[in-house]
Parts: structure tokens; sequence; C-alpha cells
């Protein structure tokens, strides 16, 4: 299988996992004007599985250090396995919960807060489980990606008080999938063979590849959308529900961008599992959370969230987006520490 040799490479895989998880959103912007969220899901999902698949017969297969896809998955202990499926139970009823907020209070606020919460969550569990870089820069880098995140709220709060209209459901939800978030990934690192092991082209009995646990974490993504998303149709958080008749009478282009969003995410938790067997959980998970200045980027240029806005919130932006930027870097170099 393939592995990430250094840490350079490391950081340049949580970059596009960065652009991936920031922007994959902007598939559901595209469908939603005629698509529900809770009918773009399905297809999210799928995209995901697809690309689990994918990924794990061809860089999970390929080269002969390390075990196979399909042989580290019939070897895989009860524990190994069942631990990423709770983490993929959990990453999807917060990631309904984001994309509900997404589509309430548009992308420049739900992922700033969302997944701005669940880095500092994120990372604070992940470093306890596994410590690994210089635990002062990256906590102090992480704490300016805090301010940088109450920047944008107090940006967000000033345009919605100008326009008379404050999406409270909007960020309260946003707040409900970032504190369930952060929980995700600590399950699926659980099941994953020891880094140097895996580096040094060995196995340890129970233990899954990157590869085989993404795919069991996608497995319990899977199970359970039938359980929220079928819940979330008929119990919408927003609007008339929807059956599985709308779905199938869905155009090509709505179901593509719903496939196309799973994979792109797909493709950026991926590489970032690859990433976190060199640069460590917390530092991996941390700076791919820069999705969340990814997200407010689009929000704010491409769909113009924030058209009309006053200097006072231009200037407010404008500091968050640098804070954020100061905030990556410091991880970036606690890892090298």
């Amino acid at each position: 299988m393939f592995i990430v040799s250094t840490y350079t490479l490391a950081v340049v895989l949580t970059f596009v996992t960065m652009i991936c998880w920031g922007s994959w959103a902007n598939t559901q912007k595209i469908a939603e004007k005629s698509w529900r969220f809770e009918l773009f899901y399905w297809d999210y999902v799928l995209g995901i599985l697809l690309f689990s698949l994918l990924f794990g017969f061809t860089f999970g297969s390929m080269g002969d250090k390390g075990m196979g896809f399909v042989e580290s998955i019939s070897q895989a202990s009860t524990s190994s396995i069942i631990n990423p499926i709770i983490g993929g139970i959990i990453f999807n009823l917060s990631n309904i919960l984001l994309v509900a907020a997404i589509s309430i209070a548009g992308m420049a606020t739900a992922f700033p807060v969302g997944v701005g919460l669940c880095m500092v969550l994120g990372v604070l569990i992940n470093y306890i489980a596994n410590p690994k870089g210089d635990p002062m820069l990256l906590f102090i880098g992480v704490g300016i990606v805090v301010i940088a995140i109450i920047l944008d709220a107090m940006a967000y709060k000033k345009l919605t008080l100008s326009k008379m209209k404050v999406p409270t459901k909007g960020i309260v939800l946003s707040v409900l999938a970032g504190f369930l978030m952060a929980w995700f990934y600590s399950f699926i690192t659980k099941a994953i063979a020891d880094p140097k092991k895996i580096a040094d082209g060995l196995s340890e009995a129970g233990k899954l590849t990157p590869y085989a646990a993404f795919f069991f974490f996608v497995i319990g993504i899977v199970i359970s959308n039938f359980v929220f998303n079928t819940y979330i149709m008929k119990k919408p958080i927003e609007g008339s529900p929807v059956n599985f008749k709308q779905y199938f009478h869905g155009n090509l282009r709505s179901h593509l961008s719903g496939i196309i969003g799973g994979l792109i995410w797909a493709l950026g938790t991926s590489l970032n599992l690859l990433a976190a067997q060199k640069a460590g959980d917390a530092i991996s998970f941390g700076l791919g959370q820069g999705a969340t200045m990814i997200g407010a980027f689009w929000g704010v240029f491409i769909w113009k969230e924030f058209k009309g806005a006053n200097k006072s919130i231009n200037i407010l932006l404008a500091l968050m987006f640098l804070l954020f930027t100061a905030g990556l870097g410091l991880i970036i170099v606690a890892g090298t520490n």
C-alpha cells in the first residue's frame, strides 16, 4: 500500500484535505435551488462509499509495504471493525446537522462556527489520545483560530442585524454539528496499526491499515444514513417532508452534485488519515480543519453571502482570514518539534 514517508508530504496532504473539506459543500449550493439537502445527502453518501472502495483497491493495494486492502479487512479484530463504524455513525449525524445549517445560515457561518468548534475540541481529544508535536505551539495556534472564529461570528451577526434576519436555528445546528464532529476521528485512529510498524512494512494483528479503517468508517456512515436521513426526510429541520419518490425523480445534475460532493470529501478524509501516520493525529486533524477558512472563502467571495457588508464587517472578515492563516502556520511548525 502507499504510505506517507515524510512530514513535508504529510503537510501537503493535509492542505489537500483542507481544500476538499472546505469545498465539497459547494456541490450542495449548486443543487440546492431545486434539490433539498435530505435528497442531496443520499448521493453524497454514495459518493463517499464509491471512493472508499476505489481508494482501497488502488492505493491501498499497491506496493509491497504493509497489508493489502482485502487482507487487512479479513484479519481485522472485532474492536477494529466496531470503532470506525461508531466513528462513521457519529460523523454522519454531525454532518447531516452541518449540511442543514449550511442550507439555513450559509457557508460563511456554518463552516466557521461548526467546523471551527470541531477543530478546537478535536485537536484536544486527538492530542490526549496520541501526543505528538509541540503542545505549546499547537494550542497557541488553535487559540488564534478560536479568535478568528469569534471574529467571523461577529461579522455575521452585524450582517444579519442589518438585514433584520437572525438565523438562530442555523447557528444552533452548527454548534451541535461541531461538538459531535470533534469525536469521530479518534474512533477511526484507534483501529489503525502503529504508524512505525506500517512504515517498516510490518503488520499488527487485528489492527487495520488506514484504507481499511476508512472503509469501515464509511460503512458506519451508510448504515446510519438509513436511520438519520430517513427520519430527517419525514421530520425535516426546515420545510415540508420529502420522500424517496422525489429522490428518484431527480435529474442527472442533481444526483451528480451529491456524488461529486461525496467524492471530494472522501478524498480529503482519506489523505488526512494517511498524513496522520507521519504528522500525528492532532496536527493532521487540526490542519485539515483549516477547511473552515476555505469554506468561509467560498461563502464570502464566490457565493457573496456578505454582499453589501459595510466597512466594519469587511475589516472583521479580513482579520479572520489573517488569524486563520497565522494559526495554521503555528500548527504546522508544532509538528516539526
